[in-house]
C-alpha cells in the first residue's frame, strides 16, 4: 500500500459514531462489521440462482456516514449469473428526518439513490430513480442476521414483486 492509499484510509474511516449524532446512526451502525452473504435471485434466463459472498459495513466521514462494500460473488461467478461488486454511503439527514443512501457499482456501471427510513422492526429504503422502480429492504434483524430483499415495482409503486434476497450472516 503506498502512502496515498493510508492516507485516504485516515481521512475516510472513523473509530466510531459521531457522538451528537449516535442514536440516529445506530440504525445502519448496528451493521458494522463484516459478513457473509448467500443471494437468492434469478439468471439471465428465469431459472432460480445463488451466489455466495461478502459484505463490510463501517464507519466513515468523521462518524456521521454508514459505509458499506458488497462483493457477491466472492468467488468465481456461477453460469448465467451476473455479479455485483459495489459500495453504499449512508448518512442521516435531520432535516429529512430519514437517511440518505447512494449505491455505487462500478462492475455493472449502476448508480441508484434511496431514502431510508424504519418501518416496524424492518428499513425500507425507497428508491428515487426510475430504471426500474426499486424498494430495498433489510428485515428480521437480529445481532448477527438479516435478510436484505431487493423488489421491483412495474406499476409506479402501486405493487412491488421480490427480486432477489440475501441472508446475511455476521462473521465470528
Amino acid at each position: 500500500m503506498c502512502s496515498s492509499d493510508l492516507d485516504l484510509a485516515a481521512a475516510l474511516l472513523a473509530a466510531g459514531p459521531d457522538p451528537a449524532r449516535a442514536a440516529e446512526l445506530d440504525l445502519f451502525g448496528r451493521f458494522v462489521g463484516a459478513w457473509d452473504v448467500e443471494w437468492h435471485g434469478t439468471d439471465a434466463d428465469g431459472r432460480p440462482g445463488t451466489m455466495t459472498g461478502e459484505l463490510h459495513f463501517g464507519w466513515v466521514m468523521d462518524g456521521r456516514a454508514v459505509q458499506d462494500v458488497w462483493r457477491v460473488p466472492s468467488g468465481p461467478v456461477p453460469a448465467g449469473l451476473r455479479p455485483f461488486h459495489g459500495t453504499t454511503v449512508r448518512f442521516y439527514d435531520p432535516a429529512l428526518g430519514a437517511w440518505r443512501s447512494t449505491w455505487i457499482d462500478p462492475l455493472n456501471g449502476r448508480v441508484r439513490r434511496f431514502i431510508g427510513r424504519l418501518d416496524g422492526d424492518n428499513i425500507v429504503l425507497d428508491g428515487l430513480d426510475d430504471d426500474p422502480q426499486e424498494r430495498w429492504g433489510f428485515r428480521d434483524i437480529t445481532p448477527d442476521s438479516a435478510l436484505w430483499t431487493g423488489e421491483i415495482s412495474d406499476d409506479n409503486r402501486q405493487t412491488w414483486r421480490l427480486d432477489e434476497r440475501m441472508y446475511l450472516r455476521r462473521r465470528s
